[in-house]
């Protein structure tokens, strides 16, 4: 059967609402063919922006209301989309919402963006939640970019996603492992941000900078980076242990901006040689795919390559700039669809749940 469906992907970055309009043909449990018809990130608004950072500190009234007002918010800018780009068949919208709260020990992982305002403003079927039972089956919750990796983007090794948290996945002898690594453009994006502007413009700030050895120590001084995979961050974390310390260390904005972008290529690095070594997985090369806005920061590529091939012989692969933007955006599409198949959309090897479950909550659209 051939989808058509708008994936929707509110990032830990804040830079938007990214919207990708897919067609996926499913047959017999796989994509046969795929194709992104039409992508765009459409901004938040200021008060937007300001709003959802600060909602995790909010009351829990300010929390339900916030839930229910970013659901129609997200429904005007699908109309938008929808309108600008002349879109009349829609099967269904999928939804990931915003993360405010990710706490997987706690079996806590939470999205907002009401997907009933979604169906009810739109008229369009929506699905979304799309962690939260894997989660109630002890498992991270995150990351679902490898299920995208799998059925989307073959012939990898690697698949490395440079989003507001650069997470990594593995294609190991057909068995996919994963792990969140490290957090990467809310680092860079607020750091970017005290300097005038949204985002490090190919990484050219930081490539004025020196790194700080002592807030690159401190940056990596946590349990997380020790602890074996599966494993995810949480946005709230990285606002209570990761931005203070690049906030308040004495060196430039320059300086802070090589600092992190030297830490996120450390991580990565060493990821991939847990993953080796963990799994077993020895070859000659390796091939790693990049995606995700951070692929845009020569900085920090030139770094990534750097770390990565000091043991080993990795070459990245960038692909098409519209892949890059809205990977996640088409993942979510995906993860509808599979929703919509009752196939399992989030796998244990991945996330370490009980087991593999088909995940997301379904509001009819105008039938």
């Amino acid at each position: 059967m051939i989808y058509k469906v708008l994936g929707l992907m509110s990032g830990s970055s804040l830079d938007g609402l990214d919207i990708a309009y897919c067609s996926i043909d499913w047959q017999n449990n796989q994509v046969k063919d795929w194709q992104l018809l039409a992508g765009e990130t459409l901004e938040f608004s200021d008060m937007w922006k300001s709003r959802l950072s600060n909602l995790p500190s909010q009351s829990g009234l300010i929390f339900a209301k916030t839930h229910t007002y970013f659901g129609h918010y997200m429904a005007d800018l699908v109309q938008t989309f929808l309108k600008k780009n002349a879109i009349q068949e829609v099967d269904f919208i999928a939804s990931h919402g915003h993360t405010i709260f990710h706490n997987p020990d706690q079996r806590i992982s939470i999205q907002i963006g009401d997907g009933a305002a979604l169906a009810a403003k739109t008229g369009i079927t929506t699905i979304c939640d799309f962690r939260t039972q894997d989660v109630a089956l002890d498992g991270e919750g995150a990351p679902l970019a490898p299920l995208a990796d799998q059925y989307l983007f073959e012939g990898y090794d690697f698949y490395l996603n440079l989003g507001g948290i650069a997470n990594l996945s593995a294609n190991i002898n057909n068995r996919w492992v994963a792990m969140d690594c490290c957090p990467a453009n809310q680092v860079l994006n607020t750091l970017a941000q005290e300097l005038g502007a949204e985002y490090d413009n190919k990484g050219a700030w930081a490539n004025q900078g020196t790194v700080d050895q002592t807030l690159l120590g401190q940056a990596a001084n946590f349990d997380f980076y020790t602890e074996s995979y599966p494993k995810s961050l949480g946005n709230e974390w990285i606002r209570q242990h990761i931005l203070p310390l690049y906030l308040a260390a004495p060196s430039s904005w320059e300086d802070k901006l090589a600092t992190a972008c030297e830490h996120i290529a450390i991580e990565i690095s060493t990821s991939i040689q847990q993953i080796l070594q963990k799994e077993a997985f020895q070859k000659e090369n390796y091939k790693v795919l990049v995606t995700g806005g951070g692929a845009f920061n020569d900085y920090l590529m030139e770094s990534i390559n750097a770390y990565c091939n000091q043991n080993h012989s990795i070459e990245l692969f960038l692909p098409d700039p519209s892949i890059i933007n809205f990977k996640e955006a088409i993942l979510m599409a995906l993860l509808g669809v599979m929703r919509m198949e009752k196939t399992p959309n989030s796998l244990k090897t991945i996330t370490g749940a009980q087991r593999d479950t088909v995940n997301g909550a379904v509001y009819l659209g105008v039938s």
